[in-house]
């Protein structure tokens, strides 16, 4: 089993990326933890861990910071960010820095799951030893390359696929395409695509309002509300 750390400041969104992790099949959730003091705290004390899920903004230092410190220590865990931060001048530091992939806030299931499925890959490969030819390089590097949101038609978004899908889960009731576009920062014609989509798959459903004049309204509820 490949044992994980998930450090998130949030505790809600640290269990739903805990119990997705634990949803992949090869991975444990060894531990939680919500600050930076408390993750190297973890990794000091934890008997085993390969990987590290680092959200960046945490209350009292950031996770780059966290991963600086740690090889200052001499941890070699590997680390994936998971975190909102989508600055490139972040994402260029988590490179340099060693992290080996870069999730952005909000994600599906199925963009995380990626993620782990080519790192299990990267490890399959590099426990081999021996040497490597430049085709066996190739692969290394290539095992770090899965989509990250497989099934999404082309051209659509995996970020945008989840803004509309958390916003569509939050809500008490239907929404209409522009209160999506509203609550999401997207233009009413994306809003909409991204509900027929979420429509076809049968995640969402369409109900009609009707006024006093004219076509009635298009609304949408995420299917496990009705």
């Amino acid at each position: 089993m490949i044992e994980v750390l998930v450090v998130d400041d949030d505790v809600r969104v640290a269990r739903v990326n805990a119990a997705y992790v634990e949803k992949v099949p090869g991975f444990h959730v060894a531990a939680e933890a919500h600050s930076a003091a408390e993750a190297l705290h973890r990794l000091e004390t934890l008997s085993r861990l390969d990987l590290i899920l680092m959200d960046h903004y945490l209350p009292d230092e950031t996770g780059l910071a966290v991963v600086q410190e740690m090889r200052r220590r001499g941890l070699q865990t590997d680390v994936i960010m998971v975190t909102a931060a989508r600055d490139v001048s972040t994402v260029q530091a988590a490179m340099r820095q060693g992290a080996l992939q870069y999730l952005v806030k909000p994600f599906a299931f199925a963009g995380l799951r990626a993620k782990l499925e080519a790192y299990a890959q990267l490890r399959r490969t590099l426990d081999g030893g021996g040497e490597a030819e430049q085709a066996e390089v190739d692969r290394i590097f290539g095992a770090l390359s899965a989509p990250s949101e497989p099934g999404l038609p082309k051209g659509h978004s995996p970020t945008t696929a989840e803004l509309v899908r958390q916003s569509l889960m939050n809500a008490e009731g239907p929404l209409s395409a522009q209160e999506i576009a509203e609550r999401t920062g997207v233009s009413r014609q994306t809003a909409q695509r991204y509900l027929k989509l979420l429509e076809r798959t049968g995640r969402a459903r369409l109900t009609l309002k009707y006024g006093d004049a004219g076509r009635p309204e298009h609304r949408y509820v995420w299917a496990t509300r009705i």
